[in-house]
């Protein structure tokens, strides 16, 4: 039970703080504005629940084929890849605004498709697939799926709060250290497991 623990725990982190300055936070406050706030965290629970299952179940469906050990290392080289992309100096941070989104008759419908299909291929996804290959699958789908909603509730409850507050210089940082950080405990863990 301790290991699914650790395991949900580390896949909330990792995906909470991937989705920190994302643009599904941004298209989550903008839902907020437009539908009522049950459609919005009721589209965002099943697009991001499909989601981070569809990664899992790749990323553990990988993990079958692969050895363990190698692919927590990719998955350690991609965390410091994510952790050393969000240092780079954003320019043109217009470019990952997706536009106004076309009202439809059914807002909860808007919301599951747009959010489904901005993240995926993002890193997200990604970082779902490389610890769904690591852990327990349903342990990752749940920490990786509260992850992202609690990243993604932040910003509809309080995105005006942090853009007025903190600069995105300061969220993008923090971010992009923590992932860092467990990119290379990561990468000692395979390492040491290669060693022996």
């Amino acid at each position: 039970m301790d290991t699914l623990l650790i395991a949900a725990g580390i896949s909330f982190g990792a995906v909470f703080l991937g989705e920190m300055g994302d643009k599904s936070q941004l298209m989550a406050l903008s839902f907020a504005t437009k539908y009522r706030m049950r459609t919005v965290i009721l589209g965002l629970v099943i697009a991001i629940g499909a989601l981070i299952g569809l990664s899992v179940g790749l990323g553990a469906a990988a993990g079958n084929l692969l050895p363990t050990d190698w692919i927590r290392l990719a998955a350690a080289v991609m965390f410091i890849g994510f952790g050393l992309w969000g240092l780079k100096p954003a320019n043109g941070e217009d470019d990952e605004s997706e536009g106004p989104i076309k009202e439809r008759r059914s807002g909860l419908l808007t919301v599951i498709a747009a959010m489904f299909l901005a993240e995926l291929g993002d890193k997200t996804m990604i970082v779902a697939m490389g610890l769904g290959s690591s852990y327990n699958p349903w342990a990752v789908w749940l920490g990786g799926t509260a992850g992202m909603l609690a990243a993604d509730l932040l910003a509809v409850f309080a995105g005006a709060w942090v853009a007025k507050r903190i600069p995105e210089k300061v969220i993008r940082y923090v971010s992009s250290g923590l992932f860092l950080v467990i990119g290379v405990l990561l990468g000692i863990e395979a390492v040491t497991a290669l060693a022996d």
